[in-house]
């Protein structure tokens, strides 16, 4: 029964490799690998990472504009405070404006008397101060509602509406007053996470603490993705747990919602490198316990295969000594030898299909 199980499947597969025509090959060549570690890592943020959006005023919590991991930007809105002191700052921001109004005219309409001769210059430096006076308070309440992101060329009646903005671009992390409950000058109302502020912790074995440096690249797989990140800081304190280095890298391509204090594995290539003949990583096929890489079979000199007629490639057991992102450097080929440089299945279909085929089976 299994023996016509695996004849259905490499069936499968020569005919598949057949569809395929001729498979892609490469020529084997030096390749510059950085010595690279294998480390254990997980995605955090420091702490400048996130941000507490907090009320300026006192107040009520009326409406939120936003949810809990929505993507926000910079200047969104985020919350409405509804704000007696705001109400009572506004009020008497428009009652000092026109006490301003009526102080002004006060002191042009002395001025003018004055110049006649008409009135003393004690009563006109007693208007210069009552509108100097009133100016003063205005500016001072001007500059307290335009920190609150009150518009005061725009405010012409009295507005208890209290808007909180997003100051920069992130995901909201979480909500934290409920609707319709009372917010204290100061208080954190909503919890924001920046974006492209990821970084990765990795744990680093002491032998090689003197051996890394910043700018070293490390790549975590994260959800089926290769993250790049490089080295920003060697933290001087072994981590009390794991007995290891801890090493800060922060991710350099653009990346959001990734989670925080999710463990991934990680790759730490160092910034010394060696150069050894290497394959693409898809030209590598597990065959019989042993790592192979497929090549075009030679002809004899009568034009023939010398071990398969009707297998076009044969293998060739190959040692892994270096590994980066897409290649491998192998022990087994030479610079500039031919190998298939992917979809090695179906060449190792046919090899097993003409191997059963020899076999009487």
């Amino acid at each position: 029964m299994k023996n016509k199980i695996l004849t259905v499947l490499l069936t499968f597969g020569a005919v598949l490799f057949a569809n395929e025509a001729v498979l892609p090959t490469q020529k084997a060549t030096l390749h510059s690998f950085k010595k690279s570690l294998a480390l254990n890592a997980k995605v955090i943020q420091l702490s400048n990472a996130q941000q507490s959006i907090t009320s300026l005023v006192s107040g009520h919590l009326e409406k939120y504009f936003v949810k809990p991991a929505e993507d926000v930007k910079k200047g969104d809105k985020i919350a409405l405070i509804e704000s007696i002191e705001l109400s009572r700052m506004s009020a008497e921001y428009i009652a000092l404006k026109k006490q301003y109004a009526s102080a002004e005219k006060n002191y042009e309409s002395v001025k003018k008397l004055y110049e006649k001769g008409m009135s003393s210059m004690a009563q006109l430096n007693a208007e210069l101060i009552k509108k100097s006076n009133i100016a003063a308070q205005l500016t001072t309440l001007q500059s307290q509602l335009e920190t609150l992101g009150i518009d005061t060329q725009k405010l012409h009646k009295a507005t208890s509406n209290f808007i909180l903005y997003a100051h920069s671009d992130g995901r909201v992390a979480a909500l934290l007053k409920p609707l319709h409950s009372s917010v204290s000058t100061d208080e954190a109302v909503v919890s924001i996470v920046k974006n492209q502020a990821y970084y990765i912790k990795s744990y680093l074995p002491l032998e090689y603490a003197t051996k890394v440096q910043a700018g070293d690249k490390i790549v975590v797989d994260y959800a089926g993705k290769k993250l790049t990140s490089h080295i920003t800081q060697i933290m001087p304190k072994v981590d009390a747990t794991t007995q290891r280095v801890i090493v800060l890298s922060s991710v350099d391509e653009p990346t959001q919602r990734l989670f925080l204090g999710v463990y991934l594995k990680a790759t730490l290539y160092f910034a010394q490198a060696d150069s050894f003949v290497a394959v693409k990583k898809s030209a590598l096929s597990f065959f019989q316990n042993e790592w192979v890489v497929f090549v075009p079979s030679k002809e004899d000199e009568h034009g023939e295969d010398e071990e398969h007629h009707e297998v076009p490639y044969s293998l060739k057991v190959v040692q892994i000594i270096a590994s980066d992102e897409n290649y491998v450097g192998v022990l087994g080929l030479r610079e500039g030898e031919e190998y298939v440089s992917d979809k090695s299945y179906y060449t190792k279909s046919l090899l097993l299909k003409s191997s059963l085929g020899e076999h009487g089976h």
